[in-house]
């Protein structure tokens, strides 16, 4: 798994790695059951502090979308992407994306294009994108 970091972003590093972990494990890049490299691992790999990589890693794991434990380390959850009680009690996704789309409208961006890339990067999901179940609802 490779990480792409902007080490120049105002978005700090940990919440980079986390966001980049969930994309990860959207696209089909990382699969339920996988293993993540260590926190060790991924802080020389990514030549950051350990403890930056142990403040996402403790993040995903608080909100189920990855399990931590001594023998096996870092595992994407077994259940990812099926709505399980545990994985929607960190179901916080709403109010995030209402405050990145109020962006875009402040911005100008029109309506149309906000609605087309939202589909395409849907589309580009391995886990539940793409359509099924997807439209209404709303």
């Amino acid at each position: 798994m490779q990480l792409l970091l902007d080490l120049d972003s105002e978005v700090p590093i940990y919440q980079q790695i986390r966001d980049r972990v969930v994309e990860a494990i959207a696209d089909g890049t990382l699969k339920p059951g996988e293993s993540l490299p260590s926190t060790r691992q991924c802080a020389v790999d990514l030549a950051i502090n350990f403890h930056t990589v142990n403040k996402a890693y403790d993040l995903l794991r608080r909100e189920g979308i990855i399990r931590i434990n001594r023998k096996s380390g870092a595992v994407v959850h077994p259940d990812v992407g099926r709505p399980t009680p545990e994985l929607r009690s960190g179901d916080d996704w709403r109010p995030r994306l209402r405050v990145l789309l109020a962006e875009a409208v402040v911005r100008g961006v029109p309506e149309e294009e906000i609605s087309a890339y939202v589909r395409s990067a849907l589309d580009g999901f391995a886990l539940g994108g793409g359509g099924e179940g997807g439209e209404g609802g709303g």
